[in-house]
């Protein structure tokens, strides 16, 4: 197991042509520089930008607000990821009836660290959506991203995941679909050479997942860019109606301890990409005045069922994610997907304590967890709190929570046809396991959300984008309405859910708006 902490870890220094800046190095003195661009956000929409306008020669900063650690040095275990790679260990939590989870990383790589690096092209009805609903150009958007989308799958090795490393998890699953009828596939991830070691949650040790922090970043700092890590901006900076830069103080990511200032200016222009709950309180704590600042807040909620199987599947030992079907993301509206969660999720999934929860993990090796990822309609809010952090108030309506429910049965039936023997559904009311013939119990099981172990991982809105300046903040270019130099780049300025992953979706829209400045 790593123990380091955070400031003990292995950390990227930099190169002869860039510099990184951490708290370590700045504990005393602060730091002042100026470059060509400033990026807030290191993930997927702030690498991918950052990484277009350092090629085009221009001097980047990126200041992120969490560590930089070495794929070798990555945590172990989940408490070591939530301590040591999620902001507030992973405290951040829907305000609504149902406290349900948010994932996000904040570390250099962002999200992109510990997410399964799942490669889906944005749908075309999407942009069809965006220009009828918010005025957005879509036929233009949609040919700009889907080239951006040929790059980013060329430069970091999106690939089908390779048979030896599916595993059962996946391959029961695929079996299952195909006796169903039902329309599946591998799934596409941005991996080399992937070993199938069923980290990718935890970050990829072997650095074999293509996080933006084994590619973009570093080719920024190769380029003559900075890093700042530990370093979260608490404003931006004016001239009048200009962004001309971001101002913080370092942080020390053990004891929360905030060092010395950092102040770095932008010549050109400022993108704000620090993750669909921080854009927004970013730019409210700013003073940016938008009535749609914090509104559209979306996501695609999710939870799963675990299969119980005679013969060992050990579903950590494969592709953590290798196998889904998008072929009901239209309707009734879900994706449907494997999931391998570490052994202290599976734990925590599990009711009972004591002697009782040690006999129920002992099928540890027997369970098979599937789940569905629902494209939902209800819409949320994030605010700041008093104290300045992000308040999501965000829930499921009555119609969203149905198509839930309909997910896990689906993929309740898929166990069944897989052979699994038994399902242990995880919703509250329901026996602890059901056989074949008690399907219809999940059929009508409650659409109450605080009956469900849900999460929230793919997030939406809160910066949306509309051509109209009272409908979104910022408009097809992911510049903000009424301010110059400054743009969002990041899932805060998409409008609507997609139905998909999304990441691929945010690095191509980013790379476009990176390269609209450019050109």
């Amino acid at each position: 197991m790593s123990t380091a902490s955070p400031t003990a870890a292995k950390q990227h220094t930099g190169t002869a042509h860039g510099h990184h800046a951490t708290f370590t190095s700045f504990a005393q003195a602060g730091l002042e520089t100026e470059v060509d661009f400033v990026v807030v956000g290191s993930g997927a929409g702030g690498a991918a930008a950052a990484v277009v306008l350092a090629r085009a020669g221009y001097r980047v900063a990126i200041v992120e607000a969490g560590p930089w650690r070495a794929p070798e040095d990555y945590p172990w275990t989940t408490y070591g990821t939530i301590r040591d790679l999620f902001p507030d260990w992973g405290s951040l939590v829907t305000q609504s009836r149902a406290l349900w989870p948010i994932v996000q990383a904040s570390c250099v790589g962002g999200s992109t660290v510990i997410n399964s690096a799942i490669v889906v092209r944005t749908p075309g009805d999407v942009f069809t959506r965006w220009e009828r609903e918010y005025g957005i150009d879509g036929r233009a958007l949609e040919k700009r991203v889907w080239e951006h989308q040929d790059r980013i799958e060329r430069e970091l090795s999106a690939t089908v995941v390779p048979p030896d490393a599916r595993g059962l998890l996946n391959t029961l699953a695929m079996d299952a679909a195909e006796k169903l009828g039902w329309s599946s596939h591998y799934m596409v991830r941005y991996a080399k050479d992937c070993e199938g070691a069923g980290q990718c949650l935890q970050g990829c040790r072997k650095g074999r997942k293509q996080s933006t922090n084994v590619n973009y970043i570093p080719e920024v700092l190769e380029r003559g860019g900075y890093v700042l890590s530990t370093a979260p901006v608490k404003d931006l900076l004016f001239d009048g109606r200009r962004v001309i830069g971001v101002t913080g103080r370092f942080q020390d990511p053990e004891t929360r301890k905030f060092g010395a200032r950092f102040t770095v200016r932008a010549r050109k222009a400022v993108f704000v990409a620090a993750s669909a709950t921080q854009s927004p309180i970013l730019l409210a704590k700013s003073g940016i005045k938008s009535r749609a600042l914090g509104t559209l807040f979306r996501a695609h909620p999710g939870t799963g069922v675990f299969g119980v199987y005679d013969d060992p599947v050990d579903q950590n030992i494969g592709a953590t994610q290798g196998w889904a079907s998008t072929a009901f993301r239209q309707d009734p509206g879900l994706k449907l997907e494997t999931l391998a969660i570490p052994p202290e999720m599976v734990a925590g999934r599990l009711p009972g304590g004591g002697a009782e929860l040690i006999r129920r993990f002992r099928e540890y090796r027997h369970v098979a967890m599937w789940v569905a990822a629902v494209r939902a309609e209800s819409v949320g809010t994030v605010k700041p709190s008093l104290f300045g952090g992000p308040v999501v108030k965000y829930q499921l309506d009555e119609a969203d929570m149905r198509k839930l429910r309909k997910g896990l049965s689906m993929v309740t039936r898929m166990h069944f046809e897989a052979g699994a023997r038994e399902v242990i559904p995880g919703i509250f009311g329901l026996p602890y396991k059901i056989g074949p013939d008690e399907i219809h119990l999940i059929d009508e099981g409650p659409t109450d959300p605080r009956c469900y172990v849900a999460i929230l991982s793919h997030l939406f809105g809160g910066c949306p984008m509309s051509a109209d300046p009272r409908q979104g903040v910022v408009d097809e270019r992911g510049k903000v309405h009424g301010y110059e130099g400054l743009y969002v780049a990041d899932a805060s300025a998409i409008p609507t859910t997609i139905g998909v992953n999304p990441q691929h979706t945010i690095m191509a829209l980013a790379s476009v708006w990176a390269e609209n400045l450019v050109s």
